[in-house]
């Protein structure tokens, strides 16, 4: 990569061999977008953690129009999901325990990978005729959580996350903003490969009189 990839380690030891494997990881991030400012990695062990052999990881990409983040946090609750089969307890923890550092960030950077050849197909064009995107409006948004859900004009309910919102917009979006959108067919259902907020400025200003309006009605009627 052209910049230096931040990597820190929490609550680890001999970490020399993930931190080589870290950076030969990153490297392959430039194949499926050139343009990358910024990559800063966190490996973890929580404290909290009954077993020493679970292992967080998150990878933060700094974006020409906004930044990717993946978090790779291994819990009973989507080991079950994954194999989609039913499991005791036991033998979901047994599949945990076994969890590797390395394991855990091939896997974060695994999925980096993935979004950022999205992001990199949206960003050259890859959705081109925007006329044939559909409308909707954000239903629900979760900042902290990184996605979202939007309403159609026939009342459906389609997921979206942070990397398919373009232009870095993710921030901008609120409960009512409209947008137009692709969808397509995801593992769980329909969801939004491309978002882009319908006049981003005009929404802007709209809210901005509804905030001023009152005050400007109000210093009329004084004056009366």
């Amino acid at each position: 990569m052209l910049l230096p990839v931040q990597v820190t380690f929490r609550n680890m030891k001999d970490t020399a061999g993930l931190e080589e494997l870290v950076q030969k990881e990153a490297a392959t991030l430039e194949r499926f977008y050139d343009r990358i400012s910024s990559c800063r990695v966190m490996v973890e062990r929580p404290q909290h953690a009954e077993s020493s052999k679970l292992y967080h990881v998150r990878i933060d990409l700094g974006l020409p129009k906004g930044e990717l983040v993946v978090k790779h946090t291994p819990t009973l609750h989507g080991a079950l999901q994954d194999a989609k089969v039913e499991k005791s307890r036991r033998e979901a923890e047994s599949v945990l325990l076994h969890k590797s550092p390395e394991r855990a960030i091939h896997e974060a950077f695994h999925e980096m990978r993935r979004r950022l050849q999205d992001y990199s197909r949206r960003q050259v064009g890859f959705v081109k005729n925007t006329q044939k995107m559909a409308q909707g409006t954000v239903k629900e948004i979760f900042p902290d959580k990184g996605y979202g859900f939007l309403e159609t004009t026939d009342d459906r309910r389609i997921y979206f996350n942070q990397a398919s919102v373009l232009d870095g917009h993710f921030d901008r979006l609120r409960a009512g903003t409209r947008v137009r959108f692709a969808e397509e067919m995801g593992e769980k259902g329909p969801q939004a490969s491309t978002v882009k907020i319908i006049h981003p400025r005009k929404q802007a200003q709209t809210a901005a009189t509804t905030v001023v309006l009152p005050r400007r009605l109000a210093a009329a009627k004084s004056k009366r």
